[in-house]
């Protein structure tokens, strides 16, 4: 009988998985292809700027009367070919292996998969032993021979040197590196800064940041190797200033810069560096998840002070710990930041920075890096008591 309600449970869980994830559930919706459109916007100012010049120099020296207009549009239609043409070109899969880790959470195991699809060699990272995880089991009856998942906790020191050790002996034949490792492993802690306990903290920098630090050093060797890149899964919200969102904030934010000095590092090495900055709900595994998110506030508001509940007020607190309840139960599209990797991976010109949000969270985003701070927050800051 018990193994029969295994049975059930994994077919249970398969099911979950092939419908979009374990506990986030993909909506195929209208996507705006932000890439595309960021990586046009520079060409099409300098055609603006060249045609304006070269437009006003024929008119000057009475060579032609041509307007700025059709210049621009000659200027344009050339760039933007370009352009795509540029943007599109894919490596072969052929022959190339991927490390991926955080292969529990929804987004990274269907990018293992997607990847394995396209013939890449995967290397699927859990957090937990093989042997306890449905999920990777799963993914292994769901892919092909190519596909390995192996235990990799990015805090463990011990996980980090062992998988590195297993990745480099067992490339693909004749490879010479590991061309992408894509860093999917997060943990997510949600809660105003004086409520949350160190220990919160600290596994969020440890597993965040320092984790995945270490785990590119281990591995840069291998890429350097094969002329590979290392991708990096952020939050797109990371520069927005929002109420219990302080230490995820910072940690995503810190992997970005981060990302940035690694970028500049390795462009001699002829390494590319990438950053996919996801909409909200997306990356990690969240600290408070929807069966535990009471019993979790309600240890935390033991461990406050007298002083401090008063400060808050048990009201303010309750309302605060119910607006959290979204990132752990709230379903999320995950296959515009599905589709960026799998780029982010198989382009041969990737670029940079990719930001797979809704319009919304876009326009929230540019307003909090461009507009002044107290102007911002007339629109979207917390108001004063």
């Amino acid at each position: 009988m018990q193994g029969f309600d295994n049975t059930i449970r994994r077919a249970s869980r398969r099911a979950s998985l092939r419908r979009g994830s374990i506990s986030v559930l993909p909506q195929k919706q209208a996507e705006i292809p932000w890439d595309i459109l960021e990586r046009l916007a520079m060409p099409f100012l300098f055609c603006h700027a060249a045609a304006i010049v070269i437009s006003n120099a024929l008119h000057i020296l009475g060579i032609s009367s041509v307007s700025t207009f059709a210049v621009f549009v000659w200027f344009a239609l050339s760039t933007v070919g370009a352009v795509l043409f540029y943007h599109f070109v894919k490596v072969s899969a052929s022959g190339k292996a991927v490390l991926i880790t955080g292969c529990e959470s929804p987004i990274a195991w269907y990018l293992a998969k997607k990847l394995d699809d396209l013939g890449f060699h995967v290397f699927a990272g859990f957090n937990v032993p093989i042997e306890e995880s449905e999920e990777a089991t799963i993914l292994r009856e769901e892919t092909s021979g190519r596909m390995k998942t192996i235990h990799l906790d990015v805090t463990s020191e011990k996980t980090l040197l062992e998988a590195a050790l297993y990745v480099s002996e067992h490339l693909p034949f004749g490879t010479q590196g590991l061309w992408g490792l894509i860093h999917c492993a997060q943990w997510v802690a949600l809660g105003e800064m004086e409520w949350l306990p160190f220990a919160v903290l600290r596994k969020s920098l440890d597993l965040n940041l320092l984790g995945c630090a270490r785990l590119t050093q281990l591995m840069l060797p291998l890429i350097r190797n094969a002329h590979g890149r290392v991708i990096f899964l952020t939050s797109g919200l990371n520069k927005i200033p929002t109420p219990v969102r302080s230490v995820q904030c910072a940690t995503q934010a810190a992997i970005e810069s981060f990302a940035a000095c690694l970028r500049q590092e390795m462009r001699p090495r002829r390494v590319d560096v990438s950053v996919v900055a996801a909409g909200e709900f997306t990356p990690g595994n969240a600290w408070l998840n929807e069966t535990e998110l009471r019993e979790q506030a309600k240890k935390m508001w033991a461990q406050m002070s007298v002083e401090q509940k008063k400060a808050y007020g048990e009201d303010y607190y309750e309302a605060a710990m119910t607006s959290i309840e979204k990132y752990s139960r709230e379903a999320a599209d995950i296959q515009p930041a599905v589709r960026v990797l799998i780029d982010a991976t198989t382009r041969s010109f990737p670029m940079a920075r990719y930001t797979p949000v809704t319009p919304k969270e876009k326009l929230q985003i540019f307003m909090a890096e461009h507009l002044p701070p107290s102007l911002y927050e007339a629109f979207y800051g917390v108001p004063r008591k």
